[in-house]
């Protein structure tokens, strides 16, 4: 009887340790590696103004005003998208206002882009809702940086609906808005 339980005790031992084996193979087999890319969120942008087909777009994190432009319809021919910075990234739920050149009258400058009189002062208006960099920075006391704050202003809140609408953007203060007053439009 001793034999048979040495020899119940010896197999049980074996089996201990064939368990054992299979339990570490198995917690060493390496995972499946995940083949899914995590998906991106998409941003939902309203764009209106001088394009083909205005309406909201959903594009990927990481586009630029360019690609949103592009998939409404691209820009229709009186669209001036100098007044546009078509490489700032898109954030999710604005509004991108494609805006159209005015008109040019014959002999003027065009609308939007101050020239000088015989006094130095400009003989046109720039406005604020179509001005590239270059024509706001002609302004007094606004330089290339606070225009590219007003282009940015104007890209993420539309056009401009008063000459007051300034104060909102970082820099300008109501001294500023009374000497552009007679300079600029909405």
């Amino acid at each position: 009887m001793s034999v048979a339980l040495a020899v119940l005790v010896l197999v049980g031992h074996r089996f201990a340790q064939v368990g054992a084996a299979s339990q570490s193979e198995v917690a060493a087999a390496p995972l499946e590696p995940d083949t899914k890319a995590p998906a991106r969120p998409l941003l939902v942008v309203d764009v209106v103004g001088e394009v083909r087909r205005p309406g909201l777009y959903r594009l990927r994190d990481g586009a630029r005003i360019a690609d949103a432009v592009h998939r409404a319809g691209g820009a229709s021919r009186n669209a001036d998208l100098a007044a546009l910075n078509l490489a700032a990234p898109l954030v999710d739920g604005i509004q991108i206002l494609v805006p159209s050149r005015a008109p040019e009258s014959a002999g003027a400058p065009a609308a939007g882009v101050a020239g000088a009189n015989a006094t130095g002062g400009p003989t046109v208006r720039v406005s604020l809702s179509s001005a590239t960099i270059e024509d706001l920075d002609q302004l007094p006391g606004i330089g290339p940086v606070t225009a590219q704050k007003i282009v940015d202003y104007r890209t993420a809140h539309g056009p401009f609906a008063s000459v007051d609408d300034l104060d909102a953007v970082p820099g300008i203060g109501p001294t500023r808005i009374e000497q552009l007053r007679e300079l600029v439009t909405p």
